[in-house]
């Protein structure tokens, strides 16, 4: 028998690709703020638009109200004008996100964007929720090299600048007003130091110094709607990140929310479309539940209304709780689920009378094919502890399999439990897939983090092979067919994969993945190299530094590529800021010089990751054909 209870080799038949890799028919539902009406996203055109209908209307009375056809939208925001509605585009994945105003009222008419910047800049981030009516709070960098903070008026789109940055590293941090009253530094040797700002004087009090590489993608702080105080992710004396209360004036820090053994879950700092850090009350700002990580990401509420709602919530849904939206009052609430094998339902849910109803579940498959994620835990050759999780494919017994090693992005991120659409292919496919938060992940406390400090392709990579080797010695793999797959870092991964140990992987898919981290780091955006101190400096080395250039270019798969024999999957998107094409052209060209099997995928309406679901269907149809050549798992004729 197999471990999910089937007789042996009864396999659930294959998953249709398009219909795995489409865009879900719904998802990123939120309410209205009078509790009226809901917004989410659903297909049209081709694309992820946005829709909106009543609370007590189904799909089919909703409304289109955003007509992309070429691109699909992943952030859109109520406004406190029933009449507006925006979103944020960008054009072919190239980053430089716009901000569109949609009239409710006529949503027949073409968006008007609010943010007509030039080529370079963008819309960073946006706050609908201001005590002045009728604006919203933006970040964006109309100046390249300065992110600064303006506010814009919903009706006519006049912008007026809030806070003008001197220095392209510092950040400010507004309350709901757009007053700046926090200011965050770093000192030469990274440390971040927090200071109160007067927002009428510019005058800054030091309260807090945090250290820099520890916070590799920057500081969680938020203003406390009542100004005495703001609430900062940090470690105060612990290993695990923590939410604390820092008093405006007497810099004391209190514990608001810790989990033992348990790090503060900061995955919204890379993405917006990532699980909140933090969840905040609509009408008053108030943080009122805060995520941390774990084998289940945990929620831990921290205002006793919101205890009450999330309790009614969790007996809705096995899954964990992801996202919620109420109305202005706290009663009404919409709220997503996520789990492994659930790959979303929303509901809506009424506090008055604990009322709920399920508002939409998305499945693009019976969850009965599909696989179990569970959590493993094993150490490195060090001692480090490392997390992870392994999928096994259903109908099989879970012996000798073949394995695909599924490293993640950033790298300063981490996987977690939830459906994994490549997860699921792969363990449909006959893979057994294991993933593993190799140190530098966040999410698993300080140590974690910072051991990854001078790892890259030393003992980060070691991490990858100790996984694997774990998985073969608990008799889950075959060592002759093993595999590595990854996005971005997770692509620099997999080159590092085939180049440091060229004998251990039987296949290789690099996805956006670096290659040159000299030439990465070269390319960036401009407003980004301000900003690199404590991460990329911090972990790889300065470029500016001789030696240190030299080291990189000694960790960079480019100057090992006569080592790679192992068969390779590349796949970009054409128009990348982040990891620009010549970081797979660079690969690929010597390899089809020396004949070394490649096959090379370019998108040209494609960023920094494929979202379109064409290309999505593209690259899993080409990930299936090669592992299956080269691993021996099931493909579709």
């Amino acid at each position: 028998m197999s471990v999910t209870g089937r007789p042996t080799d009864q396999r659930p038949a294959l998953i249709d690709v398009e219909a795995l890799f489409a865009d879900p028919e719904f998802s990123s539902p939120s309410i209205s703020p009078d509790g009226t009406r809901v917004a989410y996203l659903a297909p049209a055109l081709g694309r992820r638009n946005v829709w909106v209908r009543g609370v007590d209307q189904d799909h089919s009375e909703a409304v289109l109200v955003t007509h992309d056809d070429r691109r699909g939208i992943s952030t859109y925001h109520w406004t406190d004008d029933p009449r507006w509605l925006l979103y944020l585009q960008d054009t072919d994945g190239n980053e430089d996100w716009h901000l569109y105003r949609v009239d409710l009222d006529r949503p027949d008419e073409p968006a008007v964007d609010l943010t007509p910047l030039e080529p370079g800049s963008r819309v960073f981030a946006v706050d609908p929720e201001t005590t002045v009516p009728g604006t919203v709070i933006a970040w964006m960098n109309p100046r390249p090299l300065f992110v600064d903070v303006f506010r814009i008026e919903l009706a006519t789109g006049a912008t007026t600048p809030l806070v003008e940055r001197t220095d392209p590293a510092d950040m400010f941090f507004v309350d709901r007003t757009g007053r700046a009253t926090w200011h965050v530094a770093r000192a030469a040797d990274g440390t971040y130091e927090i200071s109160a700002a007067d927002p009428d004087t510019g005058e800054r009090r030091i309260l807090h110094r945090a250290g820099g590489p520890e916070h590799p993608v920057g500081l969680f702080l938020s203003p406390l709607p009542d100004g005495t105080g703001a609430l900062l992710a940090d470690y105060h004396g612990s290993d695990d990140l923590r939410l604390l209360r820092l008093d405006r004036d007497t810099g004391e820090l209190t514990v608001v929310a810790a989990v033992d053994g348990h790090s503060l879950d900061t995955l919204s700092s890379i993405s917006e479309t990532m699980p909140p850090t933090v969840f905040a009350d609509r009408r008053t700002g108030e943080v009122i539940a805060a995520r941390f990580t774990g084998d289940r990401p945990r929620i831990v509420p921290l205002d006793p209304h919101f205890a009450q709602v999330q309790a009614a919530l969790e007996k809705l849904s096995d899954g964990v709780l992801e996202t919620v939206s109420s109305d202005l009052d706290g009663l009404r609430w919409v709220a997503t689920f996520a789990g492994d094998r659930e790959p979303g339902t929303s509901w809506f849910y009424d506090h008055t009378t604990g009322d709920a109803r399920l508002l939409f579940q998305y499945r693009p498959v019976d969850p009965a094919d599909l696989a179990p994620t569970t959590p493993v835990s094993f150490p490195a050759r060090d001692g480090l502890p490392l997390h992870g999780f392994l999928t096994l494919p259903v109908g099989v017994e879970p012996s000798n399999l073949p394995l695909v090693l599924l490293v993640h992005g950033g790298p300063w991120m981490h996987d977690t439990w939830v459906f994994n659409r490549t997860v699921q292919f792969l363990a449909n496919r006959g893979y057994a897939a294991l993933q593993v938060n190799f140190r530098g992940s966040t999410g698993y406390g300080r140590r974690h983090i910072t051991a990854a400090i001078g790892e890259f392709a030393r003992a980060m990579h070691d991490d990858l092979i100790d996984a694997v080797d774990w998985a073969v010695a608990q008799g889950y793999a075959d060592p002759a067919r093993l595999g590595i797959a990854g996005g971005s870092y997770g692509g620099y991964a997999a080159l590092v994969g085939v180049t440091v140990t060229p004998d251990t992987f039987a296949a290789a898919v690099d996805y956006v993945g670096i290659s040159d981290l000299a030439n990465f780091l070269a390319t960036l955006p401009p407003f980004v190299r301000a900003n690199m101190t404590n991460n990329w400096i911090a972990y790889v080395g300065d470029p500016d530094d001789p030696e240190q250039l030299a080291e990189m270019r000694r960790r960079s798969p480019i100057t090992m590529v006569d080592r790679i024999r192992t068969p390779l999957l590349v796949a970009q998107g054409a128009n990348d800021v982040r990891v620009v094409q010549a970081e797979s052209d660079n690969i690929v060209a010597p390899l089809r010089e020396r004949g070394v099997p490649v096959e090379y995928i370019v998108a040209d309406d494609e960023g920094h990751g494929f979202q379109n679901p064409e290309n999505q269907v593209l690259l899993h149809q080409a990930t299936e054909r090669h592992l299956a050549e080269h691993l021996g798992g099931r493909r579709a004729e």
